[in-house]
C-alpha cells in the first residue's frame, strides 16, 4: 500500500473535512440507498465517537443529467446509516451488525463554501456531522485539471482554513483529478479513510501478491476496453479469464461466431465498439487464447418471454438479443472457480437485474462464497447482485463498491486522488 496517513494517525477531537463518494442512483427524483452509505457511515461514525467535528463534501450526477440533484436526501440516508451501524470487533467494512439507532443526526446546508456553508462549520461541535451540498455545483469542482491547479481554486483556499485536517474516503472516485479529491491535499495535512484504505489494499492485491494456486477472473460489462487493459495487464497473472457480458460477445465475434453486432443500429452497444477496438480484441484472442474461456451457450427472450438458450455452435445468424451467458457457460466457469486459489470479478456476465437473466452473474458468485478462495467484486454495480440474490458479504474476501477506479488498480494505472494523499 502508499504511505499515506490513516485515522490511526490522526489525534481525536479536530475539525475534518471528510470526501465520501455518494453518489447514488435517482428514480423519479428520489435518491436511491446504497452500499456506498453504509460502508461510509463507519468511517463518519468513528469520527463522531472520537468527538471530531466532521464536514462532509461529496457529489452527485453531472450538470445537465437527471441524476444532478441536491444532496439533502443523502444527509437523511447517511445519518439513518450512521445510527445503525455497529462495528463489529475485527471485521472488513463490508460486515456489520444491526442495533437500535443511536443519535446521530447529518445536519445539511445548501450551499459548497459560501457564507452560509462556513457559517454552519463554525458552528460545527465535536461529535457532529455535517454535509454541505453537491461539489458538482462549484464551477471549479469538475474539470481535470492537474492537482496543484486544483489545489489554487477559491472552492480548496476558502475551506481549507476552516479545518485541521482533510480525510479522503472516496476510493471509488479517486481515478478522478476534480477539486474536492485532489487539491486539499497539496495544502493540509491528508489522511486515508477506512474505505479508502480498505478498497486500496483489496484491489491493488492482484498485484501486490503473489499467488501460488490457479488465479481465475471473471470478466464482463458493457465497455471491450476495460477487458482489453484487464487482460493486457493481467495475461502473465491470471490464468484463466472468464468472459461474459457485451464485451465477452465481443470476443466471440473475433473468435469467428455471428455474434456481436446490433440488430437495432440506434442501440449503439456493439458496433462502434467492434470497430474501434476488432483488432485489439483479435489480438488478444491470439495472445492470450488458452486462458481466455468464451460462452459455449447463451441465454436470450423468447416469443413467450422466456428465457431461452441457443448452442454458441448452432448460431448462424444474430436475430435475437442475448442477455446472459447460458446455463451450461455458467456451471462450466463455477467449475473453473471452485478449482481456484483467486478469483477476481470484473463487471456482470449478464442482465441480471433482470432475474430470467441473472444465472451467469449469479452462479458464479455463488461458486466464489462457497469456495474458500481470496476474492475481490467489483466493478460498476456488479456487487449488488450479492444483495439481490441473498448472498453474505461475508463470504467473499472483499467486495468493491467501486467501478472505474476498481479497474483502473487491476490494470495498473495511478489514481490521481490516491497519489496526492501519499505525497509527504
Amino acid at each position: 500500500m502508499p504511505a499515506f496517513q490513516t485515522l490511526d494517525d490522526l489525534d481525536d477531537g479536530q475539525r475534518v473535512l471528510v470526501r465520501l463518494d455518494l453518489n447514488s442512483p435517482v428514480e423519479g427524483g428520489e435518491v436511491q440507498d446504497n452500499r456506498r452509505f453504509s460502508r461510509h457511515a463507519r468511517t463518519v461514525r468513528e469520527l463522531l465517537d472520537r468527538d471530531f467535528a466532521v464536514a462532509l463534501v461529496a457529489h452527485q450526477g453531472r450538470p445537465g443529467r437527471d441524476t444532478f440533484v441536491s444532496l439533502e436526501q443523502h444527509a437523511d440516508i447517511l445519518a439513518d446509516h450512521v445510527g445503525h451501524e455497529v462495528a463489529t470487533e475485527g471485521s472488513d467494512l463490508g460486515t456489520s451488525e444491526r442495533a437500535e439507532p443511536a443519535s446521530y443526526p447529518v445536519e445539511f446546508v445548501a450551499d459548497t463554501f459560501g457564507d452560509e456553508a462556513l457559517t454552519a462549520i463554525d458552528d460545527l461541535d465535536g461529535g457532529e456531522a455535517l454535509l454541505l451540498e453537491n461539489t458538482r455545483m462549484c464551477d471549479e469542482e469538475l474539470p481535470e485539471e492537474a492537482p496543484g491547479v486544483k489545489a489554487e481554486t477559491e472552492f480548496v483556499q476558502t475551506l481549507a482554513p476552516e479545518f485541521d485536517a482533510y480525510v479522503n474516503d472516496a476510493y471509488s472516485a479517486a481515478h478522478r483529478s476534480h477539486a474536492s479529491l485532489v487539491g486539499f491535499p497539496l495544502v493540509m495535512d491528508a489522511y486515508a479513510g477506512r474505505v479508502m484504505g480498505t478498497e486500496h489494499e483489496a484491489n491493488t492485491a492482484i498485484a501486490a501478491r503473489e499467488f501460488d494456486g490457479q488465479v481465475t477472473m471473471a470478466v464482463g460489462g458493457t465497455k471491450a476496453t476495460d477487458v482489453i487493459d484487464v487482460i493486457s495487464h493481467l495475461g502473465g497473472t491470471v490464468d484463466d479469464f472468464l468472459l461474459g457480458g457485451i464485451a465477452g460477445e465481443l470476443f466471440l465475434r473475433a473468435a469467428g461466431y455471428p455474434v456481436g453486432f446490433d440488430l437495432d443500429p440506434e442501440a449503439d452497444l456493439y458496433d462502434s465498439q467492434w470497430a474501434a477496438n476488432d483488432e485489439l480484441i483479435e489480438e488478444m484472442v491470439d495472445e492470450y487464447g488458452d486462458r481466455i474461456t468464451l460462452a459455449v451457450d447463451m441465454a436470450y427472450e423468447n416469443d413467450e418471454g422466456e428465457r431461452a438458450e441457443t448452442a454458441v455452435e448452432d448460431i448462424e445468424e444474430k436475430d435475437v438479443s442475448f442477455m446472459d451467458v447460458g446455463s451450461d457457460t455458467a456451471e462450466a466457469y463455477a467449475d473453473v472457480i471452485r478449482d481456484s486459489e483467486t478469483v477476481f470479478v470484473k463487471g456482470a456476465l449478464g442482465v441480471f437485474e433482470d432475474e430470467r437473466f441473472s444465472v451467469g452473474t449469479v452462479t458464479v458468485l455463488e461458486a466464489i462464497a462457497e469456495t474458500d478462495c481470496f476474492s475481490v467484486v467489483g466493478g460498476g454495480d456488479t456487487s449488488r447482485a450479492i444483495e439481490m440474490y441473498g448472498m453474505r458479504e461475508d463470504d467473499f474476501g472483499h467486495v468493491s463498491i467501486a467501478g472505474g477506479a476498481y479497474i483502473r488498480a487491476l490494470t495498473g494505472e495511478e489514481l490521481v486522488a490516491v497519489e496526492v494523499l501519499s505525497q509527504e
